[in-house]
């Protein structure tokens, strides 16, 4: 009888002193009050992560940044999710044993900087690889495995992942229904650029 109560007790305390995700990070000596990401997180070489503020990094994530990842403000990174900005599996095979001790580039290594543009989802169990960059907007779906350049909206999904919609049409059909948002959709999703044309 008393065993069930122990085990919910030590599960709930240490859901609250392990897993407990709160508002308020740094990146790069700037406050972001509204970014939030989970304890569980594992984050490599945090110093060239650079993150604008309303992130949401949940449970479970691993983010490899020795070449550079920029998250700008809004995004949503949900859960098991990897991004990654080298990859060296071709580099040691090729250089066996040498490779600890080699000097100068390693052959077959790849290195490229991730940046994920505003106000993105990022679906769980998805892979963000070397040299990626998404658009503002975009929506990857879970399980999807990126490589490339995506334009702003694009709803991604696939192994490899491709272009398979535009996050703008379902965006519309919400504001038609709260149409006192536009004005803050407009505020991230319209580049000026795009008021022009």
């Amino acid at each position: 009888m008393i065993r069930p109560w122990l085990n919910r007790m030590r599960r709930r305390l240490a859901h609250a002193l392990l897993h407990r995700t709160v508002f308020g990070e740094r990146s790069q000596g700037r406050w972001l009050p509204h970014t939030r990401i989970a304890p569980s997180c594992c984050i490599e070489h945090e110093d060239r992560l650079v993150l604008g503020d309303h992130v949401y990094i949940g449970v479970l994530n691993f983010i490899e940044a020795s070449a550079g990842v920029t998250i700008d403000e809004g995004v949503q990174i949900t859960h098991h999710v990897s991004i990654v900005t080298h990859s060296s599996h071709r580099a040691q095979r090729l250089l066996g044993r040498r490779y600890v001790h080699w000097q100068g580039d390693r052959p077959a290594w790849v290195a490229a900087p991730v940046h994920i543009g505003a106000y993105s989802f990022i679906g769980p169990h998805s892979l963000i690889e070397a040299g990626s960059r998404l658009g503002r907007g975009t929506i990857v779906r879970a399980g999807s495995v990126v490589r490339g350049e995506f334009p702003d909206h694009a709803v991604l999904e696939g192994r490899p992942a491709q272009v398979v919609g535009d996050a703008r049409q379902a965006d519309e059909r919400w504001l038609e229904r709260h149409p006192e948002l536009r004005e803050a959709y407009r505020a991230w999703a319209v580049r000026a650029s795009d008021d022009e044309a």
